[in-house]
């Protein structure tokens, strides 16, 4: 059965998101949160697939600056509400959706395609690959205690409404954007996200509660969490539901942290989505009591081999010739030679000799510098043509600060 793939028209937004929401589920979300996702829909970078009056099918693209070692912001595409009607599997509506966006990302002049994944196994055919792992916790504060480094009590710490400083919020995280790769800056209206809290998802917890941490009168940091009260007859044993933690420096990090753990009447920290590299748990006394679950986050795409690869730098000099074979954008396909260092690179194709073969979906993971070519290397998924190759390439393409997606889209 043929299907009519189109751009979004606004008045047909409520049939596609309603599509959406039935296949994650149908849960119905709170009036608050589906205006803010309907005020967010760029439709001129949204597909929808018909079946003729029917939606069937559908797919957006935010547009978002990426951080990538080195610092740059590169523009990339936030692929997003992204479905298929259970009514059409099998039928080639999602090859067909994916096919036309990243046809459209390259015609937007955008290097990179990006997106958090429902189920990993999807998106792989279409080419994209992990390149950014986080940690989920649950922290037992009744048996971890936290050493902090000097400075933690030059902090201050006061409760603050969450919306009251939602743009003093923002300022800080907006200065943290540029130091870790992975990160995105926000679209304007997305930080609003932040700040749903319909009670229908809180799962019996409190409304969100907001701490700003200051040193000087200057903000450093803050924390959004709330408290799901639990007791027993040994009394009581509430819960931390840690939502956003960002801190400008180690100190007000600290400080956020050991708050989080102190708080009465509570026995554990649970947070989700958190950085695999974060300083907290060296701070922990018994880190096997943290119960820490590492999962895949972020899948890269490089939809414009040559400019994705020449936007980022590199942390120690190399000049290698990557073969690429990329079936589901086959003007990635070829021999590119990169040459980079720290001030940054080029990347052009190339006659010469390849160095190292791989497919662009290695190229997405190792992209970042979070997956080692090494690793993947050891998975059969790259080949050394010449000796020595990999391991420049391996050592350049590796970021010093490992990339962290702090949140989905």
């Amino acid at each position: 059965m043929a299907t009519d793939l189109r751009v979004l028209r606004q008045d047909d937004w409520d049939e596609w998101y309603d599509n959406l929401i039935r296949a994650f589920g149908g849960i119905p979300e709170s009036a608050e949160e589906r205006a803010l996702w309907r005020e967010l829909t760029d439709t001129d970078r949204s597909l929808g697939a018909w079946d003729d009056d029917t939606c069937v099918g559908t797919a957006g693209a935010f547009a978002f600056r990426l951080t990538v070692p080195g610092g740059a912001a590169v523009p990339a595409a936030g692929v997003t509400m992204v479905s298929v009607a259970a009514t059409h599997r099998r039928r080639g509506v999602l090859r067909s959706m994916m096919r036309r966006q990243l046809d459209d990302v390259r015609s937007w002049g955008e290097p990179l395609a990006i997106l958090t994944a429902s189920e990993p196994e999807i998106y792989g055919r279409f080419g994209y690959g992990v390149g950014t792992y986080h940690v989920n916790t649950e922290i037992d504060t009744t048996r971890v205690r936290l050493s902090v480094p000097p400075g933690t009590d030059d902090v201050r710490l006061r409760y603050v409404a969450p919306a009251e400083v939602l743009g003093t919020c923002e300022a800080v995280y907006a200065r943290l954007v540029p130091g870790r790769p992975g990160m995105v800056a926000r679209i304007p209206g997305w930080e609003r996200l932040g700040l749903l809290d319909p009670e229908s998802e809180r799962e019996g917890a409190s409304p969100l509660q907001c701490v700003l941490a200051e040193r000087g009168g200057e903000a450093v940091g803050f924390a959004r969490f709330r408290i799901k009260a639990g007791w027993d007859a040994a009394g009581p044993k509430g819960t931390v539901v840690v939502q956003d933690l960002h801190a400008l420096d180690p100190a007000a990090h600290a400080a956020l942290w050991r708050f989080l753990c102190d708080i009465d009447l509570t026995s554990k920290v649970t947070a989700r989505g958190r950085p695999v590299d974060e300083a907290w748990q060296h701070m922990v006394s018994d880190i096997r009591r943290c119960s820490l679950l590492v999962r895949d986050s972020l899948h890269v795409r490089l939809v414009d081999v040559g400019a994705a690869l020449q936007a980022r730098t590199y942390q120690a000099p190399v000049d290698v010739v990557l073969d690429v074979e990329d079936t589901f954008c086959p003007w990635n396909t070829g021999r590119w030679r990169l040459t980079g260092d720290p001030k940054g690179a080029s990347c052009a194709r190339t006659e010469d000799s390849a160095d190292l073969s791989l497919t662009v979906r290695e190229l997405g993971s190792a992209y970042l510098g979070g997956v080692s070519l090494d690793s993947l290397a050891a998975a059969g998924r790259v080949h050394e043509l010449r000796q020595g190759a990999l391991t420049e390439a391996s050592v350049a393409f590796a970021s010093t600060v490992p990339p962290w997606l702090p949140h989905g889209f």
